[in-house]
């Protein structure tokens, strides 16, 4: 049967709104009225008549909720629970955080500090108690919780499933972690390395976002890479796409943990930075070396510029490679952009292919600390929309 309205008459174009309105709350979970103007280009006028259409038959479910302090409805598809967490797990300590959608604002989170080498499994516990603390917190039920999003500050084997390196967090080397928090929160876990969940969170929330080539650079403890391809975060065969920390730039430097010398993180990363300077400063945290150099001491800024220089290096090669339009510095070093930035650029022209040089743009990241979570709330959606899981196997 033909269709009774015309190409472009207002029939057929609330037929598609509605269609866009649905095809978004189907792919994000929970949205306020507001998100879902900004999320779809609808108006707020035209989203708040097709929500109340919606509705009134049936096909969305409102609940009240919370965003910057004020009362707002969230929208949702009638299959579909509320909640999203984000779990990311360092060397050294564990955030966690819950939101109702992955624009929305994070309802409620906390940091847990971690002894060194922590135990994966206490580790894990930890991090499904937090998740049911937080519910707690905001009024909300564990059952609410949809899907869960992991990022793993080690290399991850998305074949396997595994944690996949023996020299970063070693005792989590072949922990099936998806399976593990799995078995513990009774709802779907979608598990990768910190650069590739903050590479999917600014892909999606920030400097990234309609970016089809570019690249988050993530200088912490250690510098890995989250590549995004033809819009598309790309891991690579088996998951270890982006491991920029491991491109040797001295063949007789210092030892890496990888057991080899002269990698990028021996030069770049936070602990190396920190070490440099021991001789002359003492012992400093990182922080303390960023505080140093805004007041002006010159041994710091020269750290920090050497550092800048060094990344300009390696990512000269991931330029002539890929040719990228925009990289974001995320991590530690964003922190230090006022000394890093620069020196990195003027590397980076001077190695890179001039075309490729003067296209590509470095901007600081726009979510800062939190592009990894956000990218765990953008996984966590994505996989519930696949994956119900069975309400009496759920978590209490």
């Amino acid at each position: 049967m033909k269709p009774t309205w015309s190409p472009g008459s207002q029939t057929s174009l609330r037929a598609a709104n509605r269609t866009r309105v649905m095809e978004t709350l189907q792919r994000e979970g929970s949205l306020t009225q507001v998100e879902i103007a900004g999320v779809t280009g609808l108006s707020a006028a035209s989203i708040s008549t097709l929500v109340r259409e919606l509705n009134d038959e049936g096909a969305v479910r409102l609940e009240p909720s919370i965003r910057n302090g004020r009362r707002a409805t969230l929208v949702s598809l009638p299959g579909q629970r509320g909640m999203l967490a984000g779990i990311a797990i360092g060397d050294r300590d564990l955030r966690v955080a819950v939101v109702a959608s992955p624009a929305g604002d994070v309802l409620e989170r906390t940091r847990l500090p971690l002894p060194f080498q922590h135990e994966p499994d206490e580790t894990l516990a930890r991090a499904a108690r937090l998740v049911a603390d937080l519910h707690t917190e905001i009024g909300r039920p564990v059952s609410d919780l949809r899907a869960v999003g992991v990022a793993m500050q080690a290399p991850v084997d998305s074949v396997s499933g595994q944690v996949g390196s023996e020299s970063v967090m070693p005792r989590w080397s072949g922990v099936m972690l998806t399976e593990a928090l799995q078995a513990l929160l009774r709802v779907p876990v979608q598990l990768d390395n910190d650069a590739n969940m903050s590479a999917l969170g600014e892909l999606r929330a920030g400097v990234l976002a309609g970016v089809a080539n570019g690249c988050y650079l993530r200088a912490s403890h250690g510098v890995s890479a989250g590549l995004v391809i033809g819009g598309e975060v790309f891991s690579g065969v088996s998951g270890t796409a982006g491991e920029i920390g491991h491109v040797t730039l001295d063949e007789n430097g210092a030892i890496c943990a990888c057991g080899n010398r002269g990698c990028l993180d021996t030069l770049v990363g936070s602990r190396a930075l920190v070490e440099s300077v021991r001789g002359s400063h003492g012992d400093l945290r990182f922080t303390d070396l960023v505080t140093l150099a805004g007041r002006g001491d010159v041994g710091c800024r020269r750290v920090l510029a050497d550092a800048g220089m060094h990344l300009g290096v390696a990512v000269a090669g991931l330029i002539n490679l890929l040719n990228p339009e925009v990289i974001v510095l995320g991590g530690d070093l964003l922190m230090a952009q006022e000394w890093v930035l620069g020196p990195m650029q003027d590397s980076i022209e001077r190695r890179a292919l001039p075309s490729a040089a003067a296209s590509v743009e470095l901007r600081p990241s726009a979510l800062g600390a939190d592009a990894d979570l956000r990218g765990c709330f953008v996984a966590a959606a994505q996989i519930s929309s696949f994956h119900e899981p069975d309400s009496a196997h759920r978590a209490t």
